[in-house]
C-alpha cells in the first residue's frame, strides 16, 4: 500500500494510492481518523493496512484521478529532524575521501549518524533551491529511506522489521563547502529545499525485510549513481539496534539510509548541480522522484 499526500482544491488531504496508480482516496473518503501520513504511520497496525488495502479495493472508481491532483512529500513537515547515515556505501566512502580526506575518511567500524532538519520536504515534481548566494557546490545523493511505524526501544536486531512501517525515496541534497567548512555536517544537509522525498511511502510488506534493491540517480538523463541496497555497510537492522539502544526511535521517525558512489564530488573534475538541472532518484520497488533546481 502507499500513502501519499496531496492537495486538491486547495486543501491538503492524506490518504491513499490506488494499486494502479490511477486515483487516490483520503484517509477523510475511507473514513479513517487521520489527517496526515505521518498520523497513519504511527497509528496503523499490520491488521489496518491489510483492511485499508481491502476497502481500497472496493472503492475503486470513487478515488480522485490522481493526475489531477498536486503531489506534496508524503510527510511534507516531519516532527523530527530525519535521522542520517554518511558514508554507508564503500565505493562512496571512497570517493568522499578523495575529494576531501580530512572530512570524509573514516574508521568504518563504527556508522556516521547526522541529522538533517526538514522544515518542509520537497515533492515529486519540485524545487531543488541552488541557494547560490551562499553555496557554489551543491550535490545530490539517492538514498533509501525508512519509516519507524512504532517506538522503537532497545530493540534487537532480529526483531527490528517489526517497527518499521515502510519505505520512501530520499535525495539528501547536500552544499558541499558549507559541509565540510564547518566540520559537522548538519547546516549543509539542513538548508531550505534540500530535502525531496516521495513519491510516497510504500508499506514493509510491499517491499520486503532487507530488501535487495537497485538504487540510482541521473541529473539531465545521464547516469550518475548505479548500485544496490545490498551493499549498505550498515543494514537496517544493525542501525535499528544500534540507535534503539541509546534512544527512542519514535513512530514516525525517518532513518535514511547512506548513498552510494556518483554523486557530484566523486568526479574528477566533480559534477555539482547548477539552476536548471533536472535529477532523478528511483529506488526499485518503491518509486522515482524527479526535482529541478533553481
Amino acid at each position: 500500500m502507499k500513502l501519499v499526500t496531496f492537495i486538491e482544491k486547495g486543501r491538503e488531504f492524506a490518504g491513499i494510492l490506488s494499486k494502479d496508480g490511477s486515483e487516490v482516496y483520503s484517509f477523510e473518503k475511507l473514513q479513517q481518523p487521520f489527517q496526515t501520513v505521518e498520523e497513519a504511520v504511527k497509528g496503523m497496525s499490520e491488521a489496518d493496512i491489510r483492511a485499508l488495502s481491502s476497502l481500497c479495493d472496493m472503492v475503486k472508481g470513487q478515488g480522485i484521478p490522481y493526475e489531477k491532483v498536486t503531489k506534496c512529500a508524503p510527510i511534507p513537515r516531519p516532527s523530527q529532524d530525519v535521522i542520517c547515515l554518511g558514508i554507508n556505501y564503500m565505493a562512496h566512502a571512497e570517493e568522499s575521501a578523495r575529494y576531501k580526506k580530512e572530512a570524509f575518511e573514516r574508521n568504518r567500524e563504527y556508522p556516521v549518524y547526522f541529522s538533517k532538519r526538514v522544515n518542509l520536504a520537497v515533492a515529486d515534481g519540485g524545487y531543488i533551491e541552488s541557494h547560490s548566494d551562499i553555496l557554489e557546490r551543491l550535490d545530490y545523493e539517492v538514498e533509501l529511506a525508512v519509516v519507524i511505524g512504532k517506538d522503537a526501544k532497545n530493540v534487537k536486531k532480529e526483531q527490528a522489521w517489526e517497527y518499521v512501517f515502510g519505505y520512501t525515496v530520499l535525495n539528501d541534497v547536500s552544499a558541499r563547502e558549507i559541509q565540510t567548512r564547518h566540520k559537522q555536517w548538519y547546516f549543509g544537509k539542513s538548508l531550505d529545499g534540500f530535502c525531496p522525498m516521495g513519491p510516497w511511502i510504500i508499506t514493509r510488506d510491499e517491499v520486503g525485510e532487507n530488501p535487495s534493491l537497485k538504487i540510482t540517480s541521473k541529473v539531465n538523463g545521464e547516469l550518475r549513481q548505479n548500485s544496490n541496497t545490498d551493499l549498505l555497510i550498515f543494514d537496517i537492522p544493525y542501525v535499528i539496534e544500534e540507535l534503539s539502544r541509546g534512544m527512542t526511535l519514535q513512530a514516525g521517525t525517518i532513518i535514511s539510509m547512506g548513498t552510494p558512489a556518483g554523486v557530484g564530488m566523486g568526479f574528477e573534475p566533480p559534477k555539482f548541480l547548477k539552476p536548471g538541472d533536472v535529477v532523478e532518484c528511483e529506488i526499485e520497488k518503491i518509486g522515482k522522484i524527479s526535482n529541478t533546481v533553481r
